[in-house]
């Protein structure tokens, strides 16, 4: 990697972890949040569906800002709207305020993140391809995914032991603080670099020609489709497993208050992220086609939450936990390398939005059901139905894999070819 190279990663590596180190402060205890401002289960996971929903609704609208304003403003507006929401999340608990006011923040909250998601991977892969970087994305992508990992790590534990010692809200403030404090380096430190954006005076034209352009790269592209297809299922019961196990955890140490275990879990979750960014381009290497690793990790992710969902025991459950996690974490940077292979430049951060809108809306509808599911049989019980429906995911990879696009096997950039070039 030359100079230029390592410093896009250094900016990049730094966005991550300021970012995840904000996020992961309320992850530990989310879900005890809102049962604690008098919220039900169904409601509860309800109310995170909203916050998908409001991703699905702003993928793509923010994804076009990306591509049409450039990756650096989105990162900026998604760093302040993030700030804005996440307080008036506390205000809302401080109120025991009725649902429909939790609907609408967490809408905001979903709007804040679709700035981020994928803005800040498709600045990071045209600033690599600008600056000479001819390696494997797997390796950059990893390292990311450790920094988060560790960010995560710090950061739920933090806030886990932040609310016991205090209150529950505390960790929220926190994240709006150094949210702040990320607005001021990411203005900064970042730049568009490889890339320029492509102002309009009329930014429906612009939004409809980007749109139609990423869906030709996109939904319309066989291989990046199924890829697509497949996202409801994994990352809708990946959403509800992160949020479900602060209270099954609980459940199974019998103490509701132990905030501290909850933050355990997103902690062990971390780590597992940091091993299995490691792991990613190792394994990629022992393979030959990166299809492999997306389809053997979606199997033995969705087997481990059904034994998961038969477990009643406390430390049982955490040793299966951190294989979950780091089956999960261990696919994630193939996955992310495969797509941003098969995508072209000018629409990257539009099509990688459009790929989150997928997941998130499988969050939408997975979530309330499986939260009705808690109600009425049980964490465990929703936890073994989420690993079902996580199978679904398998035959759609299975069809991106007959596709044989390049990407599959190409280790090194495919930057010279075009999206859909078939193998020789």
């Amino acid at each position: 990697m030359n100079a230029a190279a390592r410093k896009i990663q250094r900016i990049y590596l730094t966005l991550t972890l300021g970012n995840t180190l904000a996020a992961s402060f309320i992850w530990g205890i989310n879900t005890l949040f809102l049962l604690d401002a008098g919220l039900s289960n169904l409601e509860a996971f309800a109310a995170n569906a909203f916050f998908t929903a409001g991703m699905v609704l702003f993928e793509v609208p923010t994804g076009v800002v990306a591509d049409s304003w450039g990756r650096r403003v989105s990162f900026l507006l998604g760093t302040a709207t993030l700030a804005v929401s996440t307080y008036l999340y506390c205000l809302l608990w401080q109120l025991s305020a009725p649902f429909w006011l939790w609907a609408v923040v967490s809408v905001l909250l979903g709007l804040g993140f679709t700035f981020f998601s994928g803005a800040v991977e498709a600045w990071l892969v045209d600033a690599l391809r600008f600056s000479g970087y001819e390696g494997g994305l797997e390796t950059v992508l990893g390292r990311g995914l450790m920094v988060s990992g560790a960010a995560m790590l710090i950061g739920s534990v933090a806030g886990g032991v932040i609310a016991q010692a205090t209150n529950l809200g505390v960790p929220f403030l926190l994240r709006v603080g150094v949210l702040l404090v990320m607005f001021i380096v990411a203005f900064g430190l970042m730049r568009d670099v490889g890339f320029s954006p492509e102002h309009s005076a009329h930014p429906l034209d612009a939004t409809r020609a980007v749109l139609t352009a990423s869906i030709e790269n996109g939904l319309k592209n066989p291989p990046v489709r199924y890829v697509m297809l497949a996202a409801p299922f994994s990352a809708g019961v990946g959403i509800y497993v992160f949020y479900a196990l602060q209270p099954y955890l609980l459940e199974l140490f019998g103490d509701p208050h132990a905030y501290s275990v909850a933050g355990l879990a997103a902690a062990i979750v971390a780590g597992a992220q940091v091993l299995g960014g490691w792991m990613a381009p190792r394994l990629r290497g022992l393979v030959h086609r990166r299809t492999t690793v997306l389809i053997l990790s979606s199997i033995v992710g969705a087997l481990i939450l059904i034994v998961l969902g038969f477990t009643h025991v406390f430390w049982v459950a955490l040793v299966l936990l951190a294989l979950w996690a780091l089956v999960s974490s261990a696919g994630t940077p193939v996955r992310q390398a495969y797509l941003n292979d098969m995508i072209a430049s000018k629409q990257r951060a539009t099509v990688l939005s459009f790929d989150s809108l997928m997941g998130s809306s499988g969050g939408v509808a997975v979530q309330p059901l499986l939260g009705r599911a808690a109600d009425v049989y049980g964490y465990s019980a929703s936890l073994a139905i989420g690993g079902v429906i996580e199978l679904v995911a398998v035959p759609f990879l299975l069809a991106s894999r007959r596709q044989r696009n390049r990407a599959d096997q190409a280790y090194a950039p495919t930057s010279t070819t075009s999206p859909g070039a078939q193998p020789s």
